[in-house]
């Protein structure tokens, strides 16, 4: 009898166990991705659209950062740091910050352009991806050869096997990004020279006068550094270095 009521029991359990599964199946929603066809043949589907949109946000900080001006901005920024002899004074934030809107200020024309040609035509279903990929690079494009030293784009056009093209326009964009940054390199490193040399001139006249008063324990970086805070903020030097970066992207 009691053999006969353990079994009862385990039945019971069991079939209570499968009716609880059962009812958590179909009470917890599932998540389905399906790639559809597309109705029209010169689109994309919806779940491909996603995918894209996630990969292109996923490189979106490389690319703001790669074919911006964002590289140029932010070495001058770093070298001008450097040059007035502060290492917390800006924080970096702040410097990356300023870079960032000033970024976005250079590049606003360029972005509006492909907007206006790319963007808002894809949304309204009058070009397909393809078309709008086409039309938006286009601006980016133009921009970067505009700042690309063209000893730079041949080099990367040499290596890249492109030795027929009879103008910028015919140079892959493979080969033109790695060319524009270089470029910026080469540019923002010369503007950091420039930046450094009122800066050097303070410091060997500083370390001329404490070695003339045989001083030369005392280090001229101690003394040098408010007379060149104070020659940055009387020419309003902030000014003045965002001034010539906007401007020379111009």
């Amino acid at each position: 009898m009691r053999g006969w009521r353990r079994h009862l029991l385990v039945f019971a359990l069991a079939g209570l166990v499968v009716g609880c599964h059962a009812a958590a199946a179909h009470a917890t929603p599932r998540l389905s991705l399906n790639v559809d066809g597309a109705g029209d043949p010169g689109s994309m589907p919806t779940t491909m659209r996603i995918v894209l949109l996630l990969t292109i946000l996923s490189l979106a900080p490389a690319l703001a950062v790669m074919v911006t001006s964002f590289t140029r901005i932010v070495i001058v920024l770093s070298f001008l740091k450097h040059a007035i002899g502060q290492q917390q004074t800006p924080p970096n934030q702040v410097l990356v910050g300023l870079a960032l809107f000033l970024t976005a200020f250079v590049m606003a024309p360029v972005w509006k352009q492909v907007n206006d040609t790319a963007v808002q035509p894809l949304v309204r279903h009058e070009i397909v991806e393809g078309e709008a990929w086409q039309r938006a690079v286009a601006p980016v494009r133009q921009f970067m050869l505009r700042q690309t030293r063209e000893k730079d784009l041949g080099l990367f056009a040499g290596m890249a096997g492109v030795h027929e093209a009879k103008n910028a326009a015919d140079v892959p964009l493979q080969a033109v990004i790695p060319a524009f940054v270089v470029s910026e390199l080469t540019t923002a490193f010369q503007i950091g020279f420039l930046l450094f040399i009122p800066f050097l001139v303070i410091d060997m006249v500083v370390a001329s006068v404490l070695m003339s008063m045989g001083m030369m324990m005392l280090p001229p970086v101690t003394i040098s550094m408010p007379f060149k805070i104070l020659l940055f903020v009387l020419v309003d030097g902030w000014h003045l270095v965002v001034q010539s970066l906007v401007t020379s992207f111009r």
